[in-house]
């Protein structure tokens, strides 16, 4: 396994990370399995377990807590809070009312006094840099965080917010997590600059592009992943952005087979290999999964290699931009851009 800094924390990290969104109903895994996971991930050298608060509307976080009762201090344990929660208009968002309740949530379910990394899901309009970035400051002077962060965060959000940290005199993000793939490039012109200028750690989330670069899509099979059966839109090759993934995973597997390398070899190397990038994602659902992801923890993509990936789908390039997590919301509602 091989280690980074993270950002500008001098915490080393793993260059896989282990992502327990599949822990639970939305993962159909168990509480055994959970744990077996857990194991098998810190025996191969990952460091890292990023989850969140609205996975599974918290079980995800209660099976890290069961799995890692013991070895709290074996790893940087990280953890998510915005998406909603209930219907209350409250319970959700990034205000200090909303988050000061949500960390106390999560670290009751965790089982833990503190989490290493506290990190804002998803960019909320409605709520301003300072009123989130005091109240993340005042929980990590309290000891209830170490660093906070941001998740799917639109670049100008990004610099925005180093600006009102600076201006405030506050605490600021020291990580961004985005989706980052070789069929999802486009942070690649915006987000990841912006991180490298504020030396922000990057923790990619969906390096397989929801099972597209798992080697289990491919031409002339039926595609039944996981993923596929509760979003089968994704994987309707009648519609243009998925036939165009498909032709690009088709050439991918020939780069891989080339190389001596499996699909998630490629995948999570490409991810890896970027200047940019802390740490790749993986959310295994099996332990089978989880070895096929391991295999991949020391893989360095030769420069022939990463041109190839280039020549396929070119640098900046989303090959589906209507799955884009960060959209500005005036793109998505027409109220926001009308008088």
């Amino acid at each position: 396994m091989l280690y980074r800094t993270l950002g500008r924390t001098g915490v080393q990290v793993s260059a896989l990370a282990l992502g327990a969104m599949n822990f639970g109903a939305i993962g159909r895994t168990t509480q055994g399995e959970a744990t077996a996971i857990v194991d098998a991930a810190l025996e191969g050298g990952i460091n890292v377990i990023d989850t969140a608060d609205m996975y599974g509307g918290g079980e995800s976080e209660e099976m890290v807590g069961k799995a890692i009762a013991g070895r709290r201090d074996d790893l940087v344990l990280a953890t998510k809070a915005g998406m909603p929660m209930e219907d209350a208009p409250n319970h959700r968002g990034s205000s200090r009312r909303w988050l000061v309740t949500a960390l106390d949530n999560s670290l009751r379910r965790l089982g833990v006094d503190h989490v290493d990394l506290y990190q804002i899901h998803r960019w909320d309009p409605n709520t301003g840099d300072e009123e989130t970035l005091s109240a993340l400051t005042d929980l990590q002077r309290a000891g209830k965080i170490r660093y906070f962060g941001s998740s799917t965060f639109p670049a100008y959000r990004l610099v925005q917010a180093q600006w009102a940290a600076r201006e405030h005199h506050l605490s600021r993000y020291v990580t961004e997590q985005p989706s980052y793939s070789i069929l999802q490039r486009g942070i690649e012109e915006h987000v990841l600059p912006v991180t490298e200028q504020y030396g922000l750690g990057v923790l990619a989330w969906s390096p397989l592009a929801s099972g597209w670069l798992s080697g289990a899509v491919r031409a002339g099979r039926s595609i039944a992943t996981s993923r596929s059966t509760f979003m089968p839109e994704r994987f309707d090759t009648t519609i243009p952005a998925n036939r165009a993934r498909l032709e690009a995973v088709e050439q991918l597997a020939e780069v891989a087979d080339d190389a001596g390398l499996t699909m998630i070899q490629l995948a999570l190397g490409f991810v890896t290999a970027h200047p940019a990038v802390t740490s790749a994602l993986i959310g295994p659902r099996t332990l089978d999964h989880l070895h096929a992801q391991l295999a991949a923890a020391d893989t360095v993509l030769s420069a022939d290699v990463l041109d190839a990936i280039d020549a396929i789908v070119a640098p900046g390039t989303d090959l589906a931009p209507h799955e884009k997590y960060d959209t500005p919301p005036a793109l998505l509602d027409p109220s926001l851009r009308r008088r």
